[in-house]
């Protein structure tokens, strides 16, 4: 299964596991971000195109962490003028890895956890004192 996502006025073509360089999020290493804008899904054979999005489907995936692009240069110069100017600029990005895919709008199932016990009471404290 495919999809295409449209994020910081790109669009990229995901499926599960990749692991993709996009513009920075409001988001932290490890947390989980869900991309809304799915502009197309693909599953074997059938492909589902959006008008302008597909409804009701998301791709969920896990931030990895923070980089920065590489170094862009940029000189200026005036004609006849002793006016020389450099300029550098690096763009933050984000590292992310898609985990879930879903066509329906359902949310991706999350992995059973243990519950632990709750504790005991002691016996002391549940009888009445006479």
């Amino acid at each position: 299964m495919f999809a295409v996502i449209k994020t910081g006025g790109k669009q990229y073509k995901v499926s599960e596991g990749d692991t993709l360089v996009i513009e920075k999020l409001p988001a932290a290493a490890g947390d989980t971000v869900t991309f809304d804008q799915v502009l197309m899904i693909g599953e074997g054979a059938g492909v589902t195109v959006g008008a302008p999005v597909v409804a009701g489907a998301a791709v969920t995936a896990e931030v990895k962490g923070e980089v920065r692009g590489p170094k862009l240069i940029t000189r200026k110069k005036r004609q006849r003028q002793t006016y020389r100017r450099t300029i550098g600029h690096r763009q933050d990005l984000m590292e992310i890895t898609i985990t879930a895919i879903s066509a329906d709008g359902a949310a991706p199932a999350k992995k059973a956890t243990r519950k632990k016990a709750a504790p005991k009471a002691d016996a002391a404290e549940a009888a009445p004192e006479a």
